[in-house]
């Protein structure tokens, strides 16, 4: 685990998510119990090899990071892919949160599995080949569609397919915060 600061946090977590997902372990030398958590984390990448990168920022130094991806407890572990925060775990976790935390990143995204699980049921083709069009703008609007219009039980795959795409494109994303907000006022 590399120690990284406001200066080198763009090559060392969001560039190199690009090919390989990283953990960035926001912690500090202050809590002892940080030490402990990221004895695990760095036990249970070693056991995956080069599948995940893990990185360190001591929040007390480098304040400006730990307030960007608002960490407000430590240890805060988050994930990148593909230069996009994906996901977060905070507090000491056990092991077992760990690794599951670390697994799903080895694997394709949420998103991923869920857009082929629809693939694979020929169920909403307007959907995929919006997504397979990267017309994330039409997935959406067609999954509202079918939000609209569909039972307790569709209503919910439209709901976990759209906050899978919504984390893939990440929270900050234009598409992410119009959508989300339309697919609010849609559910309730």
């Amino acid at each position: 685990m590399f120690e990284i600061n406001e200066g080198t946090f763009e090559a060392c977590a969001l560039e190199r998510s690009r090919t390989l997902p990283v953990v960035v372990v926001f912690t500090s030398d202050a809590a002892p119990l940080c030490r402990r958590t990221e004895a695990v984390v760095e036990e249970e990448i070693a056991r995956r090899g080069d599948a995940v990168a893990v990185e360190r920022v001591d929040v007390d130094c480098a304040r400006d990071l730990a307030k960007r991806y608002r960490v407000l407890m430590v240890p805060m572990f988050v994930a990148f892919r593909h230069g996009r925060r994906v996901g977060a775990l905070v507090g000491a976790r056990p092991r077992e949160a760990v690794a599951s935390f670390l697994d799903a990143l080895r694997g394709p995204s949420g998103a991923l599995g869920l857009v082929e699980e629809v693939r694979a049921e020929r169920e909403w083709p307007e959907v995929v080949a919006a997504l397979d069009e990267l017309d994330c703008a039409d997935a959406f609007d067609a999954l509202l569609a079918r939000a609209a219009r569909g039972d307790r039980a569709e209503r919910e795959r439209v709901r976990w397919l759209m906050l899978s795409l919504f984390a893939e494109l990440g929270d900050d994303h234009l598409l992410s915060v119009r959508y989300r907000r339309l697919l609010a006022a849609t559910l309730h």
